[in-house]
């Protein structure tokens, strides 16, 4: 609607062109003097430069906006840390025990991976989901102060893999975009691979486009190194064995790499743009002040 105060200044240049202002007869009028056209172009086109100013501004009171270049939308990924509490994992690794480093790691992989959003899941014997995924990772680091598995209840003491994992894949499929993956940190075997158990497991993860990374922290082996293979194996994810804290940071870069970033270009916003209104109006203006040293109409 503003753009209809345009109407001021086409009327204000058009009365600059057509006036005949007040003619005065001076003694030359009679002469063989040139009919100065080229002047009266030059000074009719600088009494309409303040009209163009006004111009200038409606169109800028208008609001010129342009397309943004077209941007790349990170697909977000959902992962969720399944960690396991059961009380091996206060068996002492490095400085500390095999949780600590867990947590430590997980913690910096969280941090590192912006844009994704992450969920927390314990497990021993039966699963809790601590965190749904969500993007405040501080939201994770938090949580591991109160899970420690000497906080645990007794009947969290064992470690069914299968059972949390089926636990992780429920939450999971809630989430409507972006890509699932589950990264479990454990040091034994599971009793729910037994059967099938981990063939099951598999095909219903693969089956909702979940994959599983699976991190068997402290080396050891308890029968449950073939059935995480299966797994991963079945979900596109891997197995990993850290035997010390600094190997278990470098399966976490390696996870990185595996589960990289995806981007997709979303449609360009509108933005604001002045610039090119705002240069024309700067020009007009200093073309407007050097007319005013002498192409203008005397008063009388």
């Amino acid at each position: 609607m503003v753009l209809w105060l345009l109407a001021l200044p086409v009327l204000w240049g058009y009365w600059q062109w057509v006036r005949r202002g007040h003619p005065v007869v001076l003694p030359f009028d009679h002469g063989h003097q040139s009919g100065g056209r080229g002047l009266r172009f030059l000074t009719n086109f600088a009494g309409t430069l303040p009209a163009l100013l006004l111009a200038i501004a409606v169109l800028m009171l208008a609001g010129p906006r342009k397309t943004a270049p077209p941007q790349d939308e990170r697909i977000m990924n959902n992962i969720i840390l399944c960690l396991d509490v059961s009380g091996s994992m206060d068996t002492k690794f490095g400085k500390g025990s095999r949780f600590e480093a867990a947590v430590e790691s997980a913690r910096s992989f969280c941090n590192f991976r912006k844009g994704d959003a992450f969920g927390l899941t314990i497990f021993g014997s039966e699963y809790i989901h601590w965190v749904p995924p969500t993007k405040e990772v501080s939201a994770i680091a938090n949580a591991t102060r109160y899970i420690r598995p000497d906080n645990m209840p007794p009947w969290m003491g064992g470690t069914l893999i299968a059972n949390a994992l089926h636990g992780c894949r429920d939450q999971l499929i809630r989430t409507e975009q972006g890509d699932r993956a589950v990264i479990l940190i454990t040091d034994g075997g599971s009793s729910d691979f037994a059967n099938g158990g981990d063939r099951h497991i598999a095909d219903e993860l693969a089956a909702s486009n979940v994959r599983v990374f699976a991190i068997s922290i402290g080396g050891d082996d308890e029968g449950g190194s073939a059935g995480l293979e299966t797994i991963a194996a079945g979900t596109g994810g891997k197995v990993f064995k850290a035997g010390d804290p600094s190997a278990l940071d470098s399966v976490f870069h390696e996870i990185d790499r595996m589960q990289k970033a995806r981007f997709k270009q979303v449609t360009a916003d509108w933005v604001d743009d002045y610039t090119p209104l705002s240069i024309a109006g700067l020009a007009t203006f200093a073309l407007y002040l050097l007319s005013l040293l002498g192409l203008r109409y005397t008063p009388w």
